[in-house]
């Protein structure tokens, strides 16, 4: 009788309301909604400018989605209340990508997850790796300068100089990949112009499909016994199609070297597939190596390009913003030698163009989800426990509040006297690498990697509009952030002939 009355006054006790957010239906919440809504990302965000509200609740299925746009109640989920929402959804898309959660980034909260995040910390992405390494980065920084060299020189006859700028930002941010980890360039032969090759370009488009359909607000994921019957909206079937591709360019090279340490064909280190397979304290199996290395490359390989993409256009655009860039890295560099990683602590205006490229035209609408352990208050709101909470890149790098005139593209906000740039956000102004438990872990490599592409698109080439062109469309993908015409630049050298040489 007594745990009979408590649980009746503990059920009575009066709640903090939930956050704001459309009335949902009995059992199935705004699932019909959200299917009739679609791309959901800007459903989301159009209710939130509707109600007029920084954070959002919507029910689909039994499973409170919770939208955020302000920083202040973001560092609440994120750093206040970090350990309460350091776990991951389980849903179709994050399990087929990481093999059945044998990864780091996708998994839920388990010793799994935090045996494999030491991995990556220590092994993979620690700071000593990261200088072992640089002689692969400046491999492919070289041969990007050689790639658009040939592209808009020897090549001018058919392209009249023009460059498909996403072209080469996509081959330069999977090359990078891919050689620091398996210590080559390209899956195939490749293209004599230094260019991506057949097998390159299939490897890339699976994964920006991969990358398109993961945490894609799939029926399942909120009526998981659906999946038995059918594949609703389709993303199941794309999604393993996608997979496969990306894993048979991969897959066997991880087989291979593996059997060239059992032969004694290997006996160095060269790569981080090396350092992998020679990880004997965490017993990885060949299955994590495998769907480890996958999850790497859709990591490390997007948000570069994205990014750099839309700077150069913007830059573009805006001349007196370009001539900056580029007087900063004369006088920093010169032009008698190549840009390097070491120069990057002295070019902060250009590490503030890629800021600024971040918090305006971020990769994805909203970080990765986190899910609640237990149920909490944020912001005075009651937050369920097994709620998704979602941070809304758009909604925080756009937010009036704190950025004045918030759509323009202005690298001299970030500018703070002599201070060094850097791209990381703690306060959540802005979603770049996020923060806290379930922050990036490959923060130093990302930055370097996106750096040093503008750096070398920037002081290699000038870069000018196509003939007969007046500006840059800078209108976004309506299903993506992505820009929606990819950026097409006329370019011509502005260094010596032999800088354009490899050196490798």
């Amino acid at each position: 009788m007594f745990l009979f009355l408590l649980t009746r006054c503990y059920i009575s006790l009066p709640r903090k309301p939930l956050p704001p957010g459309p009335k949902p239906l009995p059992y199935i919440g705004s699932i019909i909604a959200m299917l009739r809504n679609k791309p959901t990302f800007r459903w989301i965000h159009r209710m939130m400018d509707e109600m007029n509200t920084k954070i959002l609740c919507i029910r689909l299925g039994n499973v409170h989605v919770i939208a955020v746009s302000d920083p202040k109640i973001a560092c609440e989920f994120l750093k206040d209340k970090d350990g309460i929402f350091s776990s991951r959804p389980d849903c179709m898309s994050a399990y087929l990508t990481s093999g059945g959660y044998l990864t780091t980034v996708l998994v839920p909260m388990s010793d799994h997850w935090k045996k494999m995040r030491k991995t990556l910390a220590m092994e993979i992405l620690s700071v000593a790796k990261h200088k072992w390494l640089q002689n692969k980065r400046q491999q492919e920084s070289d041969n990007l300068l050689r790639y658009i060299y040939n592209r808009c020189h020897i090549n001018i006859a058919a392209t009249n100089g023009v460059v498909n700028v996403r072209t080469v930002v996509e081959h330069y941010s999977s090359s990078v990949i891919r050689n620091i980890i398996f210590g080559s360039r390209y899956f195939g032969k490749g293209n004599a112009d230094g260019g991506p090759g057949e097998e390159e370009i299939e490897h890339v488009g699976a994964l920006l499909t991969i990358l398109n359909y993961l945490y894609a607000f799939s029926v399942t994921d909120y009526f998981p016994w659906l999946r038995w019957i059918t594949d609703l909206d389709g993303h199941e079937k794309i999604m393993r199609d996608a997979i496969r591709t990306a894993k048979k360019h991969q897959d066997y090279l991880v087989d291979e070297r593996i059997q060239q340490w059992k032969d004694g064909i290997r006996t160095k280190e060269e790569d981080l597939l090396d350092v992998f397979i020679n990880i004997q304290n965490t017993r990885l199996t060949v299955d994590h190596i495998k769907s480890q290395i996958l999850e790497l490359m859709l990591a490390t390989f997007d948000n570069p390009s994205n990014a750099i993409e839309w700077a150069m256009a913007e830059m573009i655009n805006q001349p007196r913003i370009f001539d900056k860039a580029i007087q900063e890295l004369d006088y920093v560099v010169g032009k008698d030698r190549l840009v390097e990683e070491s120069d990057i602590p002295n070019l902060n205006y250009l590490t503030a163009c890629v800021k600024e490229a971040f918090r305006l035209h971020p990769v994805a609408p909203f970080n990765l989800p986190h899910v609640s352990i237990e149920e909490t208050t944020i912001a005075g709101y009651f937050i369920p426990k097994g709620s998704h909470v979602i941070l809304s890149r758009i909604g925080l790098g756009r937010n009036p509040d704190i950025w004045d005139d918030p759509l323009t593209f202005n690298p001299d906000r970030h500018m703070n006297g002599n201070n060094e740039v850097v791209l990381t956000d703690h306060n959540l102004h802005m979603l770049s690498f996020s923060t806290g438990r379930r922050g990036c872990p490959g923060v130093l490599l990302g930055s370097t990697i996106t750096i040093m592409l503008l750096a070398r698109l920037v002081q290699g080439f000038t870069w000018e509009l196509p003939i007969k062109e007046s500006h840059i469309d800078l209108k976004e993908n309506f299903q993506s952030l992505a820009k929606a015409k990819p950026l097409k630049a006329l370019a011509r050298p502005r260094l010596q002939h032999h800088l354009y040489i490899p050196r490798y």
